[in-house]
């Protein structure tokens, strides 16, 4: 989900605010069907969400999908934090 680099490229620009699919493709160059379908996985991961303004449709970054997403991968942080403590200094 997040492993893309078009979908982090995304979450990176929303950390700013709510933003518009057209000023998203603008900002990364994607295509707008592109920029949508990856929109689309975020949401569905739950990571955005989105609404009408007009005829805009506007994503922002829903807070409790990081929440879920940091508390799934704190034991593999600790995981690699204890592998490197373990591991012999470096010359």
């Amino acid at each position: 989900m997040i492993a893309d680099p078009g979908r982090r490229r995304l979450l990176d620009l929303l950390q700013d605010g709510p933003a518009a699919v057209g000023d998203l493709v603008t900002a990364t160059g994607m295509s707008q069907p592109n920029t949508s379908r990856h929109l689309g996985v975020l949401r569905e991961a739950g990571l955005v969400t989105s609404r009408t303004a007009g005829r805009r449709h506007v994503y922002e970054l829903r807070i409790e999908g990081f929440t879920e997403l940091a508390r799934w991968l704190t034991p593999y942080v600790v995981l690699r934090q204890r592998a490197l403590d373990a591991a012999p200094p470096r010359r």
